[in-house]
C-alpha cells in the first residue's frame, strides 16, 4: 500500500550528507561560510569605496579573468541587481537598434519581452523551439545583438555558443551564462558579452551581476553613452565600466556575495580551474542522466543527449508516480529544492549538479529517489 509523502522515512544510510540541490540560490561550500565568518568582522559594514572591500573586488575580477581565460583587452564587469537588471541595462546601453533572440525556456523568453517593450528600439527578432530544445541563430544584417542563453535553467537544455556565420560587422553575440558559468567551457572569440549573477555555480547568493566584456563589446557601451539616448544611472552600463574599473560598484554592493563569489572563484582556480569544475559537474550530471534511464518510472526530459546540460538535469516521470510527491517526500526527509519548474508544469524533477555539489551526494539523491518511489506505488 502506498504512503503519504509526508510520511516516508528514508533510511539515514541512504540520505545524501548534504542535502542541497537547488538550481539557484545554489549549494554554498560550508568551507565558505566558515572562512566568510573568520573575517566577517573587518568586513562587513566596511565602505565599498575603501581599499578593504576594493582588494576583495580586483581580487574577484582578476580571478574571474582566469577562470574563463579571457583575453587582452577584455574586462570583468559588475553591478547590482542580479541578471535581471542586467537586461534592462542591456536595453539601455548594450542593444544598439535590433536584437535577435533565441527563447527555449523561461528566462531566455523574459530577456526577449523586456526588449520587445522598450520604445526606442525596433521590435526584437525572436525564434523559437520546443522546451527540451534549443533554436539557432539566423544572421540578419539588421541584428546588431545576437541574444543566446548558454544553459537554460527552467529545461536542462544547453547550446553551444557560436557567432552567427554572416553576421553584420560590428554584431554582438552577448550570452546569459547565469546557470552555466564556471562549468560549462565556451570560446571568448566567438562571444562579446557573458553575463551571469553568482547565486548558481559559483555558490554565492544573488543581488549581482557580472559580464565578461569584450572590446567591442566596451567600445558599444561606451558609444551608446555619449549618444543623446537617455539611460537611468542605475542601469546605465557605462557607469558601471568606469566604477569596476576601480574596483567598485555604483551603488553599495552585498559584500558577503562578493566575498562567497570570490572564495568559490579561488576554489575552482586553485583545483584546476574549468576543467575541474566542469569535470566535477559532467561527472554528477552523467550519473542522474544514466539512471534515469535505466530506471522503469524516469526518463531524461531532454532527449537529443547534445542539447542535455551537465549543470541541470530535468527528470520526468510517468503517471504511476508524481514528481511532486517525490519532492514532498525528499523535502521532509531534509533533501530539498528537487521540485520541477513551476511554469513548465511538467511530471518532473530539476537537480542541480553545481561544483560545490558532491558525486558521493548525487549518488544517495538518486537512491533515495529510489526509496521514495518505491514507498509511493
Amino acid at each position: 500500500m502506498s504512503q503519504e509523502p509526508l510520511n516516508i522515512q528514508i533510511p539515514s544510510n541512504l540520505l545524501p550528507a548534504d542535502g542541497r540541490f537547488a538550481s539557484g540560490p545554489s549549494k554554498v561550500r560550508p568551507e565558505a561560510i566558515a572562512d566568510f565568518a573568520d573575517m566577517a568582522n573587518g568586513y562587513m559594514g566596511t565602505s565599498h569605496r575603501k581599499p578593504g572591500v576594493k582588494d576583495i573586488v580586483g581580487r574577484l575580477r582578476s580571478g574571474m579573468t582566469d577562470l574563463f581565460g579571457l583575453p587582452d583587452g577584455w574586462e570583468v564587469i559588475m553591478g547590482n541587481g542580479g541578471t535581471t537588471l542586467f537586461w534592462d541595462a542591456a536595453t539601455f546601453g548594450l542593444i544598439e537598434q535590433q536584437s535577435q533572440h533565441l527563447s527555449f525556456g523561461e528566462f531566455s523568453g523574459k530577456f526577449a519581452s523586456a526588449v520587445s517593450k522598450v520604445p526606442f528600439l525596433n521590435d526584437p527578432q525572436i525564434i523559437t523551439s520546443d522546451y527540451g530544445s534549443h533554436p539557432v541563430c539566423e544572421a540578419e544584417a539588421s541584428v546588431d545583438t545576437y541574444c543566446l542563453t548558454h544553459n537554460e535553467t527552467t529545461t536542462g537544455v544547453t547550446m553551444p555558443l557560436v557567432r552567427p556565420a554572416g553576421a553584420a560587422d560590428g554584431a554582438l553575440v552577448a550570452v546569459d551564462a547565469t546557470s552555466a558559468a564556471g562549468a560549462v567551457a565556451w570560446d571568448p572569440s566567438q562571444v562579446d558579452c557573458y553575463y551571469f549573477a553568482p547565486q548558481k555555480v559559483l555558490a554565492s547568493d544573488g543581488g549581482l551581476w557580472f559580464a565578461l566584456c569584450s572590446p567591442a563589446a566596451l567600445e558599444r557601451i561606451e558609444r551608446i553613452a555619449a549618444s543623446d539616448r537617455w539611460i537611468p544611472a542605475g542601469l546605465s552600463l557605462q557607469t558601471a565600466v568606469n566604477n569596476s574599473l576601480k574596483n567598485q560598484t555604483y551603488n553599495t554592493p552585498a559584500l558577503a556575495s562578493i566575498y562567497l563569489t570570490l572564495h568559490q572563484v579561488q576554489w575552482i582556480n586553485t583545483n584546476g580551474g574549468m576543467d575541474f569544475a566542469a569535470e566535477r559537474s559532467k561527472a554528477m550530471s552523467d550519473h542522474v542522466y544514466s539512471w534515469a534511464e535505466a530506471s522503469d518510472v524516469a526518463t531524461p526530459f531532454v532527449t537529443d543527449p547534445a542539447m542535455r546540460s551537465q549543470v541541470v538535469v530535468t527528470v520526468d516521470f510517468d503517471d504511476s508516480v508524481k514528481a511532486d510527491d517525490i519532492a514532498a517526500a525528499l523535502r521532509a526527509n531534509g533533501i530539498l529544492d528537487t521540485e520541477g519548474y513551476r511554469k513548465l508544469g511538467r511530471n518532473q524533477l530539476r537537480i542541480a549538479c553545481f561544483p560545490a555539489i558532491e558525486l558521493s551526494d548525487m549518488q544517495a539523491l538518486t537512491t533515495s529517489i529510489d526509496h521514495v518511489v518505491e514507498q509511493l506505488r
